[in-house]
């Protein structure tokens, strides 16, 4: 079995910023792109940021000067830096990650339980 945990959410005011964490465990032989997503009321899930196994990144135009992805592949981990954070970042915000378990030959997607995100005016 593989989890994603993630943590760091909560509530913050306007312009202030959060650090989310998203760490893998199981048996894990490679982890994949990981990635970021969000899902407000009312809204579909939408990606925030992924970052490949090389450090390759990608970013929603939303979200670009203001969040920065990166892993830790030593400790099975992504973060997600959000600052300048507004209001209409409120959201669950999910890890997700494709992962080759000990094993296998192939990669099979995985979801974290997500956590809050409140951004208050």
């Amino acid at each position: 079995q593989v989890q994603l945990v993630e943590s760091g959410g909560g509530l913050v005011q306007r312009g202030g910023s959060l650090r989310l964490s998203c760490v893998a465990s199981g048996s894990i032989a490679n982890i994949g792109i990981v990635g970021w997503y969000r899902q407000a009321p009312g809204n579909q899930r939408e990606m925030v940021a992924t970052i490949t196994s090389g450090g390759s990144t990608n970013y929603a135009d939303s979200v670009k000067g203001r969040f920065t992805i990166s892993r830790d592949n030593a400790k099975n981990t992504v973060y997600l830096q959000m600052n300048s954070l507004k209001p209409e970042d409120t959201a669950v915000f999910y890890c997700n990650a494709y992962v080759r378990r000990t094993g296998s030959l192939r990669f099979v997607e995985y979801w974290g339980q997500g956590t809050q995100v409140t951004v208050s005016t």
